[in-house]
């Protein structure tokens, strides 16, 4: 078996400056940085093209610089139009994702370091308020869905490695994707998402939006219980099916042949049940690549609410901070224009001796204030376990 990753357990930083990837259908690592780009996916006027044409142009440079079939990868905001964290690598590595948790497996053996302070932010009280105000706004007819976020700082006694964060995040949530996007200021961004936004091969694509969730129980017949209990809540339904309509309505157009489920589906985390939907289909122009459809989808009614804008003013007024690049995508695509964006949550930020983590929740007129905290502190356990902290 091919060892991509050096095999000292003394190197403390086997990712390093290298983006990572994983998923059920290709997994790659990467090695060197050929071209950054920072330029936003959306001009002023809410178009990709300025950004499409100086993507094409850089995948010209790389290959008449020796790279062949050059990718992009990297992560793009949940703000289409702040800058993006892509890059072009040097080299390339597609493998498999048992043989990346394999070859990471070793790095456990590094201690993580310790967690020193944690800080909700926002705290439960301004959360709770936060959501009260968001059902009073759709029980006013204003929009039917907002999905709200929260953060939770660590502090550590010292720089956490990243490389054996990822390989406990690996080893705890096989089944999610897997990711590790080095960023400027050596911040790093990683997870283990379980969505996937878009996957496109050739003229044809798949996504598969979750929304609505249940905390997972220990013991086998209470976690049947509650995932169909999920499957028949007529609250988390309702907020799946918002999502739904809001990506088809977005697909059609450029479809030559789509297929959208009537209901949703179960699917598990380590941590949560899920209520997903698994959308297949043809586009009809197919020169447009990977980040350019998923771009057209980011971000889903999963990550902002429907309708789409209404809900986005409500987040900036609803939340004390600015999600940047979480709740945005992260992803890889290529010069023939196949690739895969997964949703960026079940995520962590690492920058020196912080760590900051995201979750949110959807918020619909059923939903109760309490039992979003908990939602969103269930979603916030996936990288807390990795810590050893839940």
């Amino acid at each position: 078996m091919e060892n991509i990753l050096n095999s000292k357990i003394q190197q403390q930083s086997a990712l390093n400056e290298r983006f990572l990837f994983t998923s059920p259908e290709t997994s790659l690592i990467t090695s060197g940085c050929f071209k950054r780009i920072s330029q936003p996916l959306l001009d002023n006027t809410g178009n990709q093209v300025a950004f499409q044409q100086a993507l094409r142009e850089q995948f010209r440079l790389a290959r008449a610089a020796g790279i062949t079939r050059p990718k992009v990868v990297g992560a793009i905001p949940f703000n289409s139009y702040q800058p993006t964290a892509l890059f072009i690598p040097e080299h390339v590595t597609e493998t498999d994702r048992e043989q990346l948790i394999t070859q990471l497996r070793p790095y456990q053996q590094i201690s993580l370091a310790e967690v020193i302070a944690q800080q909700a932010f926002p705290d439960q009280h301004h959360f709770t308020n936060m959501v009260s105000e968001a059902v009073a706004a759709m029980k006013r007819g204003e929009l039917d869905k907002v999905v709200l976020s929260r953060l939770l700082k660590l502090s550590t006694r010292a720089p956490i490695n990243s490389t054996a964060l990822m390989a406990r995040i690996m080893e705890q949530n096989p089944d999610n994707y897997h990711f590790h996007v080095p960023l400027s200021g050596q911040e790093v961004l990683t997870g283990a998402s379980p969505e996937l936004l878009l996957r496109k091969r050739g003229s044809l694509f798949s996504s598969r939006p979750l929304a609505g969730s249940a905390k997972r129980q220990v013991e086998w017949g209470d976690d049947q219980e509650i995932g169909e209990r999920l499957l028949a809540s007529q609250k988390d339904r309702h907020e799946h099916q918002l999502v739904i309509e809001g990506m088809t309505k977005v697909l059609t157009p450029i479809a030559t042949q789509l297929s959208v489920p009537e209901t949703p589906h179960l699917v598990t985390t380590s941590k949560l049940w899920h209520l997903a939907t698994t959308i297949q289909g043809e586009i009809n122009q197919p020169n447009e690549n990977a980040l350019e459809l998923a771009g057209l989808l980011h971000p889903t009614p999963a990550l902002s609410g429907y309708p789409h804008q209404l809900a986005c003013q409500l987040i900036q007024q609803l939340e004390p901070f600015s999600r940047d690049l979480f709740g945005g995508m992260v992803g890889w695509c290529d010069d023939e224009g196949n690739g895969e964006w997964v949703v960026t949550i079940r995520c962590a930020r690492l920058h020196q001796q912080l760590v900051t983590l995201f979750a949110g929740a959807g918020i619909v007129p059923a939903s109760d204030p309490l039992s979003e905290w908990h939602e969103t502190g269930t979603k916030l356990s996936t990288m807390l376990q990795a810590f050893g902290l839940h």
